[in-house]
């Protein structure tokens, strides 16, 4: 069975109430070297751990690889530590100062511009970004593709 599968089967075991899974021990993911902030974390820097029978990770832990694959580190991860879901973020989908296509849509009406971000952001994050034709700055949301959406104000 894949790391993977072991991983999320552990996992499921661990929520799940019945004692026969219950027993088995769980297993999370940890440093396997040190992460330096702004390092995308990989999984081949990773390694499991099988914790003691009856221990559980700490809360608002990530253990799960689909928890840290492809996540950007906000601060040092230390080898064998726990990797806490504050020491982790979403990759940035668009750097400041990228350009970036503005949309303002309202119903039928959709209206495009070209703009510069002000700050980094991923998927869903609210962004601030100057109108390259007016130089009026306005605050979007982020979208999968990497255009930023403005709502009327």
């Amino acid at each position: 069975m894949s790391r993977w599968l072991r991983s999320l089967a552990l996992a499921l075991a661990a929520l799940s109430a019945t004692p026969a899974l219950a027993q088995e021990r769980q297993v999370v993911l940890v440093p396997s070297r040190v992460i330096y902030p702004g390092e995308t974390i990989e999984l081949s820097a990773l390694r499991e751990v099988a914790l003691k029978p009856g221990r559980a990770a700490p809360d608002a832990t990530a253990i799960l690889p689909e928890q840290l694959e492809g996540k950007v580190a906000r601060r040092t991860l230390l080898p064998g530590r726990y990797v806490q879901t504050a020491a982790i973020r979403q990759a940035w989908l668009v750097e400041q100062g990228a350009a970036v296509q503005l949309f303002f849509v309202a119903g039928a009406l959709t209206i495009s511009a070209s703009a510069v971000t002000l700050q980094p952001g991923a998927a869903g994050d609210m962004v601030k970004v100057r109108n390259l034709d007016s130089g009026k700055i306005l605050t979007g949301i982020v979208m999968a593709d990497g255009t930023v959406r403005v709502g009327a104000s």
